[in-house]
């Protein structure tokens, strides 16, 4: 078995991305770096490897631990690498979601500097 494989098959194999050409778009779009480095979707990843992943606003840091050329099942992709990931913030230090009534129009500056206050972006 070769000592390197793509990090956008590798990426596909472990079902980090439910197609190749996902993968290949995450790791484009900057939302994909190996051992804190920005890196190409061709970039040959190695054992020992630290992959960072940007999913649904979170980041999700795997180590390498096996090399994967072809998309298996979950039990054996979970055993290709070691999750690394910090446990999130509880619940109550997201921001909360603000929404505005469908049709009620642009808001004004002081209902935009309330928003802005409540986002936490004084």
């Amino acid at each position: 078995m070769s000592e390197s494989v793509r990090l956008d098959v590798w990426l596909w194999a472990v079902r980090m991305y439910k197609t190749r050409s996902l993968a290949t778009a995450a790791v484009r779009g900057g939302h994909v770096r190996v051992n804190g480095d920005p890196v190409k979707a061709s970039y040959a990843v190695k054992v020992g490897d630290e992959v960072r992943v940007r999913i649904a606003g979170f980041d999700r840091v795997l180590g390498v631990v096996q090399l994967l050329t072809k998309r298996v099942g979950a039990p054996i992709a979970a055993k290709a690498y070691e999750d690394r990931t910090p446990p999130r913030p509880p619940r109550e230090f997201y921001a909360p979601i603000v929404t505005r009534d469908r049709g009620a129009g642009r808001p004004t500056k002081r209902e935009r500097r309330e928003i802005d206050r409540l986002l936490g972006r004084d």
